[in-house]
């Protein structure tokens, strides 16, 4: 799918990647930052102006990874629950759709919150609802708004900001876009018998993440999104 086109159509990780971006763009220069389960590192480029490290368990695929390139240079390797650092190292921590991958997120964070100066800040996203992905890592199906403010508080956060990621009628959008790349008749087997109905349902299919973006805007669902984009401050 054409770059330009994918963006417009699936809107899960430009709105994210544009989310990291606009945070990248706040920390000082010179900040000391670390990418917890950084993986293949795609926003290394974003933090050129900080101290920036990583930190991953290394256990997935090449092709498993945001690029199918395999692990990025990771500093740290081992246990999130446990990165050997010293307290209170890191002016930032980033931690993008890791969560869900975790045996146990709350000690994560907690952690997180060990690790991160007084005054410094942290900056989450994860799903809320998503398939099955990076198996056999996947433990949780998503968190809520209710789930950052309990136990990022109880780490030692507060000001926590949570912004979902669009609404619930783009969310739709993207999987119906997925429900089409999935019976694209190109793929052969019994999908070619589906060929009439999947050309009829196209244009449904490629209009609707279209017109999400004015429902979403109406207000009209709240209580479901792809996912959300928190950030907080260590107390």
């Amino acid at each position: 799918m054409i770059p330009a086109i994918r963006n417009l159509l699936l809107f899960n990780q430009p709105c994210r990647d544009a989310w990291v971006k606009r945070m990248s763009e706040m920390i000082p220069a010179g900040s000391r930052v670390l990418d917890v389960g950084a993986g293949s590192c795609p926003y290394r480029r974003l933090f050129v102006h900080c101290e920036y490290r990583t930190q991953d368990f290394e256990k997935l695929q090449p092709e498993q990874l945001r690029g199918h390139q395999g692990y990025g240079s990771v500093d740290y390797v081992g246990d999130i629950c446990a990165i050997p650092v010293a307290d209170a190292s890191f002016d930032v921590i980033l931690c993008t759709e890791v969560l869900e991958h975790l045996p146990e997120p709350i000690r994560a964070v907690t952690e997180f919150g060990r690790i991160v100066r007084p005054g410094g800040k942290i900056l989450i996203t994860a799903p809320l609802g998503s398939g099955l992905h990076q198996e056999p890592y996947h433990f949780y199906g998503g968190y809520t708004p209710y789930w950052y403010q309990r136990f990022l508080a109880e780490a030692g956060f507060d000001d926590i900001q949570i912004v979902p990621n669009r609404g619930y009628f783009s969310f739709y959008g993207q999987e119906s876009v997925r429900c089409a790349l999935l019976l694209a008749p190109w793929k052969g087997g019994r999908r070619l018998l589906w060929l009439p109905v999947w050309c009829l349902g196209l244009p449904w299919c490629l209009c609707v993440p279209l017109l999400a973006r004015f429902w979403d805007r109406a207000g009209w669902e709240r209580t479901f999104t792809v996912g959300y984009h928190v950030s907080a401050r260590r107390r």
